[in-house]
C-alpha cells in the first residue's frame, strides 16, 4: 500500500477546525464517493474500495493519513496536491 501523510498547522478554534473538517468530509463524499464517519475519539475516518484513511484534529494542527490500494497508486501525486489544496482552503 502507498501512504500519504500530511500534517498542517492552523490557527482555528476547535469549533472552527471541526467545521472545516466537516466541509472536507462533505467534499470527499461528493467528489470521491467516500464513506465518512466521526469516531468517538474525534477522528474522521473515510473509506471506499482501494482507499481508506483518517483525518485527525489537534489543537492548532490537522493531520490526514491516506492509504491507497494498488490501483490508486498512480494517482498518489494528484491526490496529495488536492489534499494540500483542501487544507489551504479550509484551514487557512
Amino acid at each position: 500500500m502507498s501512504e500519504i501523510l500530511i500534517t498542517r498547522n492552523h490557527r482555528l478554534s476547535a469549533k472552527k477546525a471541526r467545521a472545516a473538517a466537516e466541509h472536507v468530509a462533505l467534499d470527499l463524499q461528493k467528489e470521491y464517493e467516500l464513506e465518512c464517519e466521526w469516531g468517538d475519539d474525534g477522528v474522521l475516518r473515510f473509506e471506499r474500495p482501494g482507499l481508506h484513511g483518517k483525518l485527525t484534529l489537534a489543537k492548532g494542527e490537522v493531520t490526514v493519513l491516506v492509504n491507497l490500494g494498488f490501483l490508486l497508486w498512480p494517482f498518489r501525486a494528484s491526490l496529495e496536491r488536492e489534499i494540500h489544496a483542501y487544507f489551504d482552503e479550509r484551514f487557512a
